[in-house]
This record gives structure tokens, C-alpha cells and sequence, in this order.
């Protein structure tokens, strides 16, 4: 049984896509088989790795419906150990069909349950929101892991989030546990970066993970060349955190991974 895990976060550009592909690829330098699931309609997990939202191929999308063609959806990401389930500008037009259907939260979760037994860890990117696709995504995973950017609003944002996962919890899906908070965008320089640390210590004592992931060039940089930091540049201080990330996620597991 794979341990799924939800990267969530409903503001943008907190490392939620970064995590998801850096995290799936550190994974599978340890010999981790690794899948990416996609879910934001902007698609940067998938054009991250080299998979355009505009190709003409299967995608989360279409299959979302018909989850025993999942295996048509699903590609090599060219990274070893890791394959990809890609994202679609479409994913936009699932929000509105999902409002109708009975069982709205949980399509996701059967799309999955189709390939559980075939990967070790299922990554699952999500948009920046809290509307259906993250609900369906909460509802599809065991543990929940947050990137919280190091910045003054952050800590605003991650208690309406742990409002829902509460709700999904007590509602929708008991497995789901809090794997941990990440902070991402950290600068040592910046006093503004030490102190929200210190205020999630404070306020997440049990589930802030040890690594912090700093701000990096390189790993701004390599989403452009459809690589995952360790594949552009192993040595940078990029690629060193997520390698760290994936060996701190491996050793906590939660109770109901385990």
C-alpha cells in the first residue's frame, strides 16, 4: 500500500509544486517508486517535468471519471522511480461536474485505489484553494503535508486550511493524519524568515519537519528546464534540503502508514 501523501497549501506560491516534484524525485534517488498526481489546473508539476498542459494526451481529467483507465494516463517523468499522472487546464471545467455527482469528494480517491499497490509514495500537487479538487485530493490521501513560505501572512492562511482538513477528518476521510509542516523560502538574512520560523515552532511543535528548504536559484531555475532540481544541480542547497525532506518523510511515518 503506497503512503499518499497531500501537499496542500490554498496560497499560491508557498512551494507546493516544487515540494511535490523535488520531494517525488529525492524519493526516488533512495529507490522510492514514486507517483505524481497533478491536480491544479495550471499544470506546473506536469510542465515542470517536461509534460505541457496543452499536449494531446490522456490526463488526470480523462480518466477522472472512468478510473480503470488510470494506467493510460499515467507516463515515465523520465526521472527514475518516478511516473506522473499530468494536470490539464480541463481540471478547471471538473470543479463545476464534480458539484452534481454523488460521491463528489471521493473520485479521486477511487482513481487511486486503482494503482495503490504499484508505488510507494502517491504525491499529490493541489491547487492554490480549497474548492473540490483539494477536498477530493484530502479525501484520496493519508497524510497531509504543508509548505508554509516564511513570510508574515503565512500562519493566516494555514488555519483556515486546518479548519478543512478538521472537517475532511471528522466527515470524510478518519486515515488522514498531519505528516508535517515545511518551511520553504527560507533566508538566513532576512530576520522577518527567523521569526515566523519561531512562531511555527510554536505553533506546530509536533509536525515542523528539521529541514528548511532556502530560497535557491537553482531551484527557481529548473522547473524551466523540465527537470527537478536534483537532475540541474545536485550540489546546490536546493537539491540538498529536498534530499534531507525525502529522508525525514521516509523515517516519520504516520500511525496510519505504518
Amino acid at each position: 500500500m503506497a503512503r499518499r501523501i497531500v501537499i496542500a497549501n490554498q496560497k499560491g506560491g508557498v512551494g507546493k509544486t516544487t515540494t511535490a516534484v523535488n520531494l517525488g524525485a529525492s524519493l526516488g534517488v533512495m529507490e522510492k517508486k514514486v507517483l505524481i498526481v497533478d491536480c491544479d489546473p495550471q499544470g506546473n508539476a506536469s510542465s515542470g517535468l517536461g509534460f505541457y498542459p496543452g499536449d494531446k494526451r490522456e490526463n488526470i481529467y480523462s480518466v477522472l471519471f472512468s478510473p480503470k483507465d488510470v494506467h493510460k494516463a499515467i507516463y515515465d517523468s523520465g526521472v527514475p522511480y518516478m511516473d506522473i499522472l499530468p494536470g490539464t487546464q480541463d481540471l478547471v471545467g471538473a470543479e463545476i461536474e464534480l458539484v452534481d455527482k454523488f460521491g463528489r469528494e471521493f473520485f479521486l480517491k477511487e482513481l487511486l485505489d486503482e494503482v495503490d499497490d504499484e508505488y510507494d509514495f502517491i504525491l499529490i500537487d493541489c491547487p492554490p484553494s480549497l474548492g473540490l479538487l483539494t477536498v477530493n485530493a484530502l479525501c484520496a490521501a493519508r497524510e497531509l503535508l504543508v509548505p508554509l513560505q516564511c513570510e508574515y501572512y503565512a500562519l493566516e492562511g494555514i488555519a483556515q486550511l486546518l479548519m478543512t482538513y478538521e472537517l475532511v477528518r471528522k466527515r470524510l476521510n478518519p486515515e488522514l493524519d498531519i505528516l508535517g509542516v515545511v518551511l520553504t523560502m527560507y533566508d538566513s538574512r532576512n530576520r522577518l524568515s527567523w521569526q515566523v520560523k519561531n512562531e511555527v515552532r510554536k505553533a506546530f511543535p509536533q509536525h515542523l519537519f528539521e529541514v528548511i528548504v532556502p530560497r535557491n536559484v537553482r531551484l527557481s531555475e529548473a522547473p524551466s528546464f523540465g527537470k527537478p532540481v536534483i537532475n540541474y544541480d545536485v550540489k546546490s542547497k536546493g537539491a540538498e534540503a529536498y534530499l534531507a525532506l525525502a529522508q525525514e518523510v521516509v523515517r516519520s511515518k504516520t500511525e496510519h502508514s505504518s
